[in-house]
């Protein structure tokens, strides 16, 4: 089991499981509309086996089953994402009771088991038809975000412990719009360029509509990579510091400086949207804490066939998951450690952290290793306040589709069983102490 213990990490340190809509949900019955990754899931190529989150983990109706394997494992707090579609099916206008009634019984149960939720308004799947209106490339994106945020505080505002905005809005940006792994699936720059500053502005405006609304402990969760270069070549150097600006500090600059790296900035300039510094008082509103999702570390290399980028991920030579990503625990002592000295003292949670692998013993050392590097960051004088487990159920991993497994629990796709893992039963040993 875990070498660590519960006590080390103070009375008062938040347990969690996470997941997110699309990705065990399924429940396409109840007057939930479209979203990007049904079609980017329906277009032939997209996804491994052509397989969507249509049926997915059937969180829908077995819900009551999923709050007690939260509860029986001792964890303190559920991490989950309200379905955008799910609530309102054009993305605007009139609310889907059917859906506000999903997520009233979902809270509740919660509740009931003393379980504190943990919300994120978007995980990746936007209504399509807002993407019929530019999606994320339209600046109008940060009101429609705002009136949905406005929606969830009115109606469940009262029994979340914390309101995230986005989950990894890097994942968003250029994922979805530049590289093309994830819906919408653009590969452009200029689409890539507005994305990566509306999701900003989306998050502040959000914020502002949720203080308004008298919501409270508000946040973002965004996912960080410490990055190593590949030599001690100025040219790397250089690389690494775009990647860096790319995944890290485009994110945690605008929240917490009010400005996106120099660098982007100047690669970025003939595609960003105009006038787009008057928004950066808005995309720094002040917050009540960060989320940070760690997996693994990132090498750099100088490429010149990159003309935009002039970078590559090189493969390090550490043990590998399920998916090919290091793993690397150090890496999560370093980000926690970064954010507090270069960026805020404010309480931070590892909303994310797991491995994919079918190897259990595996993932009990990973989450081991990982749950020593938070204490280690703690030590350093880090204010971590809690940890969630990626993720609770094995369930639809995006474009990957079903093969990759990171559940605490297995997930039997073909009668939806649930089985425990020997590392829930790690996590409910260390937090039944």
């Amino acid at each position: 089991m875990f070498s660590v213990q519960r006590k080390d990490f103070g009375a008062n340190f938040v347990f969690g499981a996470a997941t997110a809509a699309y990705q065990i949900e399924g429940g396409q019955v109840d007057g939930r509309g479209s979203s990007i990754w049904d079609s980017f899931a329906a277009t032939p190529g997209n996804t491994k086996n052509g397989e969507s989150g249509r049926e997915a983990c059937d969180h829908h109706q077995r819900w009551p089953e999923d709050l007690d394997l939260i509860k029986n494992a001792g964890f303190g707090a559920y991490r989950f994402s309200f379905a955008w579609p799910r609530l309102l099916p054009l993305g605007t206008g009139t609310p889907n009771a059917k859906g506000v009634e999903f997520y009233d019984r979902l809270l509740d149960g919660m509740l009931e088991r003393g379980i504190r939720p943990f919300a994120t308004l978007y995980h990746w799947d936007l209504p399509s038809t807002l993407q019929d209106r530019g999606g994320w490339m339209n600046r109008d994106i940060a009101f429609w975000f705002a009136d949905y945020a406005a929606l969830i505080a009115r109606r469940f505002g009262d029994r979340l412990a914390t309101i995230a905005t986005l989950n990894e809005p890097w994942c968003t940006a250029y994922v979805g719009h530049f590289a093309g792994r994830h819906a919408p699936g653009y590969r452009d720059v200029r689409a890539t360029a507005r994305a990566m500053h509306h999701v900003m502005l989306a998050h502040g405006s959000a914020i502002d509509v949720l203080r308004a609304e008298g919501a409270k402990n508000l946040g973002i969760v965004t996912v960080l990579k410490h990055m190593i270069p590949a030599s001690e070549s100025r040219a790397d150097a250089v690389a690494t510091d775009v990647e860096d600006a790319l995944f890290n500090r485009w994110y945690m600059d605008s929240l917490f400086k009010a400005r996106y790296p120099d660098v982007l900035v100047k690669l970025l300039a003939p595609h960003l949207p105009e006038r787009w510094q008057d928004d950066m008082a808005v995309v720094a509103r002040p917050l009540d804490w960060i989320g940070i999702n760690y997996y693994t570390r990132q090498i750099c290399a100088y490429d010149p066939a990159s003309p935009l980028w002039q970078s590559k991920k090189v493969v390090g030579e550490l043990e590998k998951n399920g998916l090919g990503w290091e793993i690397y625990p150090e890496g999560l002592t370093q980000v926690l450690t970064r954010v507090s000295r270069e960026y805020t003292r404010l309480p931070i949670y590892v909303t994310e952290n797991g491995i994919c692998e079918d190897d259990d013993t595996r993932r009990v050392a990973f989450y081991d290793r990982h749950l020593s590097a938070l204490l280690a960051a703690q030590r350093a004088g880090v204010d971590v306040r809690g940890y969630f487990a990626w993720s609770l159920l094995d369930n639809y991993e995006w474009a990957e589709g079903y093969a990759p497994r990171f559940g605490l629990v297995h997930t039997d796709y073909a009668t939806q069983a649930r089985t425990p893992k020997g590392s829930y039963h790690a996590f409910r040993q260390l937090l039944r102490e």
